[in-house]
């Protein structure tokens, strides 16, 4: 059996000269090559003719190089053309600002292109992928069959890469070893790996290729789950946290001076968070909530149920404004309980942080408010039950690990109001137990969308002053702070002063992120009170901050933000009982930039939302998931290959409630596989989120 451990320049082909060129690929062993897998696949059994070409489609087509010369614009835009065809027409391939495309064609040649089609005065293909022709010996694996397109880098083709691919295949896919019991095969129907491998590079037919992507997929998703359900049975099996008694009459003192009920969805989930308290083992679970639904207040409620049975608890925020908001609501809901409660974040002068931090190790603070500066170094809590971690998708995976670290295990809860799409919460949080908010408080005023193009600007400032002049208040959110010659951004300090002079009866606040804390601190508090009534901002505001007497938010260049932070501060309205109205200036030039504006126009549910980001931007780009310690995904997609993430998790945890520590002898390469793919460290991250 081959060694597949071996280097890649082992493979007929390769050698020491070309195996730099595949390590910028990520190959460096045989076993590399080999799961190096293609990108997409040409089907050349059936390749078109020129006549033969749809406008509008991307094509495959064979012809030959008739001419082809390059030439410079007056705004020195290179333009390279190259004209080829076959004996029923003629096609126009062009590349721009590639001049060195001239040296590498010759006339004659025959190529196979791959593109979009378009027709103006002939038939052209604008940046067209293409491999030369060079002979016909070895066109078993180049032509007349699906043949593989594989990523390159430079100074590597695809024929040549086509080729080291066949010989690594033919040298050493036997020896591939099935990873997967016989059992969880035959029940899945999974076609054997070294199978899977070669039709994977090389199919003898779409079915074929379809089995084989399956089974790759399959695996990669198996290992994945199979991680996130040992390390959640790692949790609930072997560590031990604080066991909280609910004997006590805090919690319920505190629900008494609420002015407000509490929905049956948050009474749901604070019975699951004291259900998890009670527990000897830690809490480990994710609270999910629409922006307004009330997470806060529930979380708080643990947080007193920590400090009822003499322990500490922490609440860590992403900004300096939610923390001092987060601070003062708190302070303000516990007063008369005898908690005392207590800010920390970077802003604080040194002596003043000193003493705070020794209060806090010396157990005279009961819950502790604060942004990362809880995680510094040299704050020490005396007894923490519970951590709180607010908007955590602003935090990394280290970040949480180390204030979980301030304690013995203690339990942990983590909160965000952009709702996690079921698909990514069974991978990035797959081992946090889940609670769902799902229901606003009742009196909410209903928020209504409105998309205006930029030339009706004046239209949307027109129902701010409205809204203004019924006693209302309204936000302009702009996604730069100054004017850039680079940028046409309208900057958010020019609009202030414009804003200023279009109204000059009204008061016109400024708020951005390079302010002072003492600075946002004081403009947040003059529009709370009433001081300024139109607040011009960046994305300060997209989280936490709670002015239910605003009823109106504009967005200027709504296509440049994200569709999930987009929802965001739509939320900063809507949160009183007045109807909210929520504008979309926008000039959107793509098709991402268009989905996402219809989103918002199409509905308000958080969750809904969710899914249709994740869908816009895929898995990759949605969390910034490497922060959240997601292993890389070489084949699969969570969006795309759901229904498999679905099936492999089920046989995950069923392995693992089965084989606790994958001991018998038909999962020994499983666990082989999770030391090699996690890692004790990743394991140990995952247990944290």
């Amino acid at each position: 059996m081959r060694d597949l451990a071996v280097s890649a320049r082992y493979v007929k082909g390769v050698g020491p000269s070309k195996l730099k060129f595949l390590n910028r690929l990520g190959i460096e062993t045989v076993e590399d090559l080999l799961y190096c897998l293609p990108r997409r696949y040409e089907d050349r059994s059936k390749i078109k003719k020129v006549s033969e070409l749809k406008p509008g489609n991307l094509e495959t087509v064979k012809a030959k190089v008739l001419t082809f010369g390059g030439r410079t614009t007056k705004r020195g835009l290179n333009i390279f053309t190259l004209a080829c065809g076959d004996y029923t027409g003629v096609l126009h391939a062009t590349w721009f600002n590639q001049p060195y495309m001239k040296d590498r064609f010759k006339l004659g040649q025959e190529l196979i292109l791959h593109g979009k089609v378009e027709k103006n005065i002939y038939l052209q293909i604008n940046n067209p992928e293409y491999e030369i022709i060079t002979d016909t010996k070895d066109n078993s694996i180049h032509m007349g069959r699906i043949v593989p397109i594989y990523p390159l880098t430079e100074s590597l083709n695809q024929r040549w890469l086509r080729n080291v691919m066949k010989e690594a295949i033919d040298t050493y896919v036997d020896g591939i070893v099935d990873i997967l019991p016989y059992d969880i095969r035959r029940r899945n129907d999974l076609m054997f790996l070294k199978e899977a491998v070669r039709n994977a590079h090389f199919p003898v037919s779409d079915v074929v290729l379809k089995k084989a992507r399956y089974r790759l997929i399959f695996d990669e998703f198996l290992l994945l789950q199979t991680g996130i359900a040992f390390k959640k049975a790692s949790v609930k099996i072997d560590l031990n946290g604080y066991s909280h008694s609910l004997d006590g009459d805090l919690i319920e003192k505190f629900k008494k001076s609420l002015s407000f009920e509490f929905t049956k969805s948050q009474k749901k989930v604070i019975t699951e968070i004291e259900n998890d308290m009670k527990s000897p083992k830690p809490m480990n679970r994710l609270l999910q909530g629409d922006v307004g639904s009330g997470k806060t207040i529930v979380a708080l409620c643990g947080l007193l149920l920590t400090v009822q049975n003499g322990y500490q608890g922490a609440l860590m925020v992403p900004t300096e404004i939610l923390a001092e908001q987060h601070y003062k609501n708190i302070s303000v809901l516990l007063m008369g309980l005898g908690i005392k409660v207590a800010l920390l974040s970077g802003d604080l002068k040194a002596k003043e942080r000193n003493r705070r931090k020794l209060m806090i190790e010396n157990g005279e603070i009961d819950i502790v408010v604060g942004t990362h500066a809880l995680i510094q170094q040299g704050v020490r809590f005396k007894n923490l039950g519970l951590a709180v971690v607010d908007e955590q998708h602003k935090f990394g995976v280290m970040q949480r690990a180390i204030l979980k670290s301030k304690s013995i295990n203690p339990d942990m809860l983590v909160m965000t109001a952009t709702p996690i799409p079921r698909t990514l919460a069974l991978t990035v949080y797959g081992d946090l137990d889940i609670s769902i908010i799902d229901e606003l408080p009742p009196g909410r005023g209903e928020i209504k969308t409105l998309y205006f193009e930029e030339k009706n600007r004046q239209k949307a400032y027109r129902l701010a002053e409205g809204e203004v002049k019924i006693g209302r208040q309204a936000y302009v959110v702009y996604p730069i702070i100054k004017e850039s010659e680079k940028s046409d951004l309208r900057a958010a300090t020019k609009m202030q002063k414009e804003l200023s002079g279009l109204f000059p009866d009204l008061k016109i606040g400024l708020l951005h992120g390079r302010m002072k804390s003492i600075d946002k601190e004081r403009i947040m508090r003059d529009f709370k009170e009433k001081r300024i009534e139109i607040l011009v901002s960046t994305i300060v505001i997209e989280v936490g901050v709670d002015i239910s007497n605003a009823s109106t938010m504009i967005i200027e260049h709504a296509d440049r933000f994200g569709l999930s932070q987009l929802h965001q501060l739509r939320g900063r309205i809507g949160r009183g009982k007045y109807a909210s109205y929520c504008v979309l200036i926008a000039k959107p030039k793509t098709d991402d930039a268009r989905s996402r504006i219809k989103a918002m126009l199409d509905t308000n549910d958080g969750f809904k939302i969710a899914e249709q980001d994740l869908e816009i931007r895929g898995p990759g780009e949605f969390f910034g998931t490497r922060q959240h310690g997601l292993p890389e995904l070489k084949i699969g997609n969570i969006v795309r290959d759901r229904d498999i993430l679905e099936i492999t998790r089920k046989e995950a945890f069923e392995l693992i409630k089965k084989d606790r520590f994958l001991r018998r002898p038909e999962n020994r390469y499983i666990r082989a596989g999770l030391k090699k793919k996690f890692g004790m460290k990743e394991l140990e991250l995952a247990s944290v989120g």
